[in-house]
């Protein structure tokens, strides 16, 4: 039977399930066993499971992903956790070039089960090196697998995917969607990597989102909704590898797109889904693909200005609107939720 949990908890649960499943599962890294335990996604696991299993690390996030895969190479499945993903790129030249690579290097010989989790997201004005959302970077690299999911039911189910994969999979966690509930099985139960949800059905407009813009994505779409304007919404969940299937049959349904990307939309993951499109189903579009996502700027540190950067449920709408060709009747703009470095009053996040 399933139970409301937050988004921390799924997470906390599946690394808890994991690591009692396969005693070769092994938590690591900076602030895993202080009080607030990573959001509250690690705690209690190292007075579980041992300071063997869970441990905290030094700030030195190229040399402890270096011992991570290593550790993987000979059989261990560790999972490193960093408080932002730009800590991560420390640690970029032993994940790219090492954990990538090592399963095609050796002809399937060896590989490297690791786990990268990342905390992605904006709020409380942390600016340029602290809100970044990065994901365009590690779907670049073949050999890595990347999933962004955006609700507690899918947290779980594909960190426990994540965790029992035999090559190196990268989890992008927006800090907004921690405090986020939803039903969550009590048992292990796995997400299939690779494999996008339609999270509302429609035949208007085809709406692809992931991670904390799937929020603001079904916020539109239920607004769209009054103005009689059915959108699908699909939810990637896995950015690497992309459920090209599912994203062209909505498209060759409804013959419009619009993507909505949590990073910058140049060279981001909606430029990809567009490409994909135009390749294979230039036919079917009504109009012109639609990208949206933060202005094409570094995230500002004041939140007067970081409220420019970020799309608005405005921009969102009028995208739709240009996309149909046609005024969504019966719209009040003015009601609409005002762009925030922190969550709207209608959003149930952690703030």
């Amino acid at each position: 039977m399933s139970r409301e949990l937050s988004y921390t908890e799924a997470i906390l649960e599946a690394t808890d399930q994991a690591l009692h499943e396969d005693s070769k599962v092994m938590l690591l890294g900076l602030g895993v066993p202080d009080p607030k335990g990573i959001f509250g996604t690690t705690l209690g696991l190292q007075e579980k499971y041992g300071e063997d299993r869970v441990f905290d690390t030094p700030t030195a996030e190229n040399g402890v992903t270096g011992v991570a895969i290593g550790a993987a190479l000979t059989g261990m499945r560790p999972i490193i956790t960093h408080q932002r993903v730009e800590f991560s790129l420390l640690g970029i030249e032993q994940l790219i070039n090492q954990a990538a690579k090592w399963f095609y290097m050796t002809g399937g010989k060896a590989s490297v089960p690791l786990v990268v989790r990342s905390i992605i997201g904006r709020g409380w004005g942390q600016g340029p090196q602290h809100s970044q959302s990065l994901e365009s970077w590690f779907a670049h690299v073949p050999g890595l697998k990347v999933i962004m999911p955006s609700n507690p039911y899918d947290a779980k189910g594909l960190l426990t995917a994540a965790v029992r994969d035999n090559n190196p999979v990268v989890m992008l966690e927006h800090r907004w969607l921690h405090n986020t509930f939803g039903p969550v099985p009590e048992g292990n139960y796995e997400i299939q990597i690779g494999k996008a949800k339609i999270a509302q059905k429609g035949d208007d407009i085809t709406i692809v989102s992931y991670s904390y813009m799937m929020v603001e994505a079904l916020r539109c779409a239920s607004i769209l909704a009054k103005c009689g304007i059915n959108a699908e919404v699909i939810d990637l969940r896995s950015i690497r590898p992309l459920d090209e299937s599912t994203i062209l049959k909505s498209v060759s349904k409804t013959g419009r797109l619009l993507t909505i990307d949590n990073g910058w939309s140049k060279y981001g993951i909606g430029s990809e889904i567009v490409s994909l499109v135009a390749e294979k189903r230039l036919k079917f579009l009504k109009s012109p693909p639609i990208r949206v996502g933060p202005n094409d700027v570094p995230i500002p540190s004041t939140r007067a200005l970081a409220n420019l950067v970020y799309p608005s449920t405005y921009e969102i709408l009028k995208s739709v609107e240009k996309s149909l060709g046609k005024e969504l009747l019966g719209m009040n703009w003015d009601n609409l939720p005002k762009v925030e470095d922190t969550p709207d009053k209608t959003f149930q996040g952690p703030f």
